[in-house]
């Protein structure tokens, strides 16, 4: 259980990070029309994939499992705040997006969740 966070947050990342990276028109609702566009999202897909590294590093090294803890909570909560952010600004996303919103808020407070709960047990 103290891992499911970093478990889950990997098995939904890489993929992302994938479609992000190789099509991203394939899930979402964008045209890509430049190189520059392209090297954009080929640099999130590198993103994700390098905290999703992190991430597992985290699960197989105790010793890093804080700071993976640590970063997976600032990740998707960022990623929330931003869609949130977007939503006020922006309008309502199509439903992939929303239900992120949502996954990345749930990801995010559990792993603030498990920091406590492992402190409290450490202390």
């Amino acid at each position: 259980m103290k891992n499911l966070h970093l478990v889950i947050s990997i098995i939904i990342v890489i993929p992302v990070a994938f479609f992000y990276g190789i099509k991203p028109d394939y899930l979402f609702e964008v045209s890509l029309n430049s190189t520059d566009e392209l090297n954009i999202f080929k640099a999130i897909m590198g993103l994700y994939l390098g905290f999703a590294t992190l991430w597992i590093y985290g699960i197989l090294k105790p010793t890093f499992w804080k700071t993976a803890t640590i970063s997976n909570m600032i990740f998707m909560l960022g990623l929330a705040f931003g869609r949130i952010c977007s939503i006020t600004v922006d309008g309502i996303p199509t439903t992939i997006f929303l239900l992120g919103t949502i996954g990345e808020l749930i990801l995010g407070i559990f792993a603030w969740y498990q920091l406590k709960k492992q402190k409290a047990f450490s202390s």
